[in-house]
């Protein structure tokens, strides 16, 4: 829900199944993999009860959400099977709600099912990195469940997303992709809508720096943005890097997206992305 506008921030009021996340000044989202072939973190947790230690680290260092997945969507993954991501989620779901009860989670998942699955037993956001493309049951699902929705751009598949990506003009084509998609959802019922134009999903490195580059654009949606540049290939090709020493090329990154209105950090490092909100905070106040 649309609540306030003022000159240099937005605010919105998202209402996460009875728990209200406010949006006054930018948040963070902390990533959890439960994968064990993500580009940066697959197969680092080896139990629930060390996610839950991560988790609670997050938290304590300034996390709102916490954005748990099962399913590696780095450049080329296949996905596992709906019951093996479904055992994976369940049980940590129900873990962090028992150990941390005011906790906000969004799952990320881009199947019906399993969105439905993972709501009813007690989380509150989807994260579909498919925008709906991987499933045309996701609009009515996520309508019937009455959750907030993440709704992320993305040209192709994990699979071949990075298979040559092209774009006539890829700012107009995130446009109409996310005019459509909203309307789609609106008609469904879905108003509590997060847009991420989806960094490195179906992209070069020259399509996502477009794309940071001209982020204000997103705010004509008047719809909370999102913002997941996470030690990603758009800064580790920039900088000749890998992930583990992504997080300087990451901080620069999301400072950035700060200033061009970003209202969610979808992160590994939660320190750090708070660290960043308040320089650039103070900064946007004088």
């Amino acid at each position: 829900m649309r609540v306030k506008n003022t000159k240099n921030s937005r605010q919105f009021l998202i209402n996460c199944r009875g728990k209200l996340l406010t949006l006054q000044s930018p948040v963070v989202m902390g990533i959890i993999n439960n994968t064990s072939d993500s580009f940066y973190d697959g197969g680092k947790y080896k139990s629930d009860k060390e996610i839950l230690i991560h988790i609670e680290r997050m938290l304590t260092e300034g996390a709102a959400i916490i954005d748990i997945g099962a399913v590696s969507t780095r450049p080329g993954a296949n996905p596992i099977d709906e019951k093996e991501e479904i055992a994976k989620l369940l049980p940590l779901i129900k873990a962090s709600l028992k150990e941390f009860p005011e906790i906000i989670l969004s799952v990320d998942t881009f199947r019906s099912s399993i969105a439905k699955a993972v709501i009813e037993a007690g989380a509150h956001i989807i994260n579909d990195v498919s925008g709906g493309n991987m499933d045309d049951k996701m609009f009515e699902t996520v309508a019937a469940l009455k959750a907030p929705y993440i709704i992320m751009h993305m040209q192709g598949t994990p699979a071949t997303m990075q298979k040559n990506p092209h774009y006539e003009n890829v700012m107009d084509d995130l446009r109409k992709f996310f005019l459509d998609k909203i309307s789609i959802l609106k008609s469904f019922g879905v108003n509590d809508i997060i847009i991420d134009p989806g960094f490195g999903f179906g992209k070069t490195v020259e399509h996502n720096y477009e794309i940071l580059n001209n982020l204000e654009y997103f705010r004509a949606f008047d719809l909370p943005l999102m913002v997941g540049v996470s030690r990603k290939s758009m800064i580790n090709k920039v900088l000749d890097t890998k992930p583990e020493d992504a997080l300087n090329g990451t901080t620069v990154a999301n400072t950035i997206a700060l200033l061009k209105g970003a209202d969610i950090l979808r992160v590994h490092d939660v320190k750090e992305a708070i660290e960043v909100m308040k320089i650039v905070n103070a900064l946007m106040s004088k």
